[in-house]
């Protein structure tokens, strides 16, 4: 039986695509949170910049396994609703006791109990997509995904800045910050109930493992600490064994980007603290500093495709890492901040910069990097080469995290930025002997050849059922 692709088969989950946007409140609680969290632990409980980081990567840890949990429960049961509005009213539950915590103990285990309530989110909702809507249209509603996920977290970003600066200037600001939280668990609450009003449990199933590519595909376009949880579940493809072997020259690739991903987060483990402690930030200050990478990465992230899509992108991924390189550097202290003052609008505004350049390299490492990899790998072996590019990436970056952190408290930001950028040239530097040609395979061409994988993989045989992942 063929099937006429030009034929308008609808698989949906309602009357209309509004349950995507259940995501939306969702994404706005993540921007709320992002730089809230290890703010409300520094001035409420005076925690460290490491006590800060463990808080941070403690959650991701914990997301390990209930991602893959989670996600085999929703294929026995085949209530793949229910799971995702749980997490979501898990989530908001959460974060709204996070912020009634009273010792930082408290604090810190409601933090973890957070990233075990938000871990069914990400890959149950993916499933979800897939199954309820047609296959021509994944690569469409992925990107819609990534776009609601950007301007949610903008969104969110926006509106922290304007509660702390308009509500926060007459009220004391442990309270202040303390009823954003809540208002950050709130709109995960809502996400619950959009969520409950408008999915409907799907009528086809799809294997998960059979389109794992797809899901390793399926990044946030915003870098901010708290991403990398998501990316961390993909260590365990690190131990499961595959029959498709890749040369040394993809295993220096992704040894580069390891020691890369460790330098990015060197420096963004302490990022909050730098903020407030060093730059002597307002909380609000905070969030705008946020808000112009967010922005920033945001806005470029689909167009820096099209750009990989003309140049070479090894000559696009060194390039935007050297450039990342030197925006790290210029955040350390010099006669700039003597200039323009501590804590004074005009640094306000010279960071913000900084960081929105930094969005802006984000941008063209997160899609050059990974079109480097496809090329790069033979066609057999691009599922394992990517799902190995997450787990790396998520090592690397809890790695990073703990060691920021660990730096910054002991020896200060100087040396911890220093050795920030001396790990990002060096991961740069492993990339340097790798051999690159340009293919007659673009971008999207790339993802089109996922895709079809994907649907190969997920044909339906006779009186043979779906198989969950063990």
């Amino acid at each position: 039986m063929s099937i006429d692709i030009k034929t308008p088969t609808v698989l949906r989950p309602s009357s209309s695509d509004l349950w995507f946007f259940a995501y939306l409140p969702l994404a706005i609680s993540d921007g709320i949170a992002t730089p809230l969290i290890p703010l409300l632990a520094l001035q409420h409980f005076g925690a460290s910049a490491f006590a800060v980081t463990i808080i941070i990567a403690a959650s991701a840890m914990s997301q390990v396994p209930f991602t893959i949990l989670w996600g085999n429960l929703s294929d026995r049961i085949a209530h793949r609703k229910y799971f995702l509005v749980g997490s979501f009213l898990a989530t908001g539950v959460s974060i709204i006791l996070i912020a009634l915590a009273h010792t930082l103990l408290t604090y810190f285990w409601l933090n973890v109990v957070e990233g075990l309530a938000s871990a069914a989110s990400a890959p149950i909702g993916t499933m979800l997509l897939l199954e309820t809507r047609h296959k021509r249209w994944w690569p469409t509603d992925i990107g819609l995904f990534g776009l609601i996920s950007g301007l949610g977290t903008t969104v969110g970003l926006a509106i922290g800045f304007v509660w702390l600066f308009v509500i926060g200037r007459s009220s004391p600001m442990i309270s202040v910050m303390t009823a954003l939280l809540i208002v950050s668990g709130a709109l995960a609450l809502v996400s619950a109930v959009v969520a409950w009003a408008w999915i409907e449990e799907p009528s086809t199933r799809v294997e998960r493992r059979s389109v794992s590519d797809l899901v390793h595909l399926h990044r946030g376009v915003v870098e901010r600490i708290r991403t990398f949880r998501l990316r961390v579940v993909s260590i365990l493809d690190l131990t499961r064994p595959s029959k498709d072997k890749l040369p040394g020259k993809e295993y220096l690739f992704l040894a580069a980007l390891g020691v890369m991903s460790v330098g990015f987060d060197i420096f963004y483990g302490p990022f909050p603290v730098f903020l407030w402690q060093n730059a002597r930030f307002t909380d609000a200050g905070v969030f705008v500093v946020y808000l112009g990478a967010a922005a920033a990465s945001t806005a470029l992230f689909f167009h820096s495709g099209k750009a990989v899509d003309n140049h070479s992108p090894k000559n696009i991924f060194l390039g935007s890492l050297g450039g990342r390189v030197a925006l790290m550097l210029l955040f350390l202290w010099g006669p700039v901040y003597v200039l323009l003052g501590l804590g004074t609008p005009q640094l306000l505004l010279w960071l913000t910069l900084l960081n929105a350049l930094l969005g802006v390299t984000w941008a063209f490492i997160s899609t050059a990097s990974t079109l480097f990899l496809v090329r790069l790998v033979g066609r057999s072996a691009r599922g394992r080469a990517l799902g190995l590019y997450n787990a790396v990436a998520g090592a690397g970056g809890l790695l990073g995290t703990l060691l920021g952190g660990w730096m910054y408290a002991t020896y200060g930001v100087h040396f911890a930025y220093s050795v920030a950028a001396v790990t990002v040239v060096a991961g740069g530097a492993l990339l340097l002997p790798i051999p690159y040609h340009v293919f007659q395979l673009s971008h999207s061409a790339s993802h089109r050849h996922l895709l079809r994988r994907g649907m190969r993989a997920t044909a339906p045989r006779p009186g043979r059922r779906p198989r969950s992942i063990r």
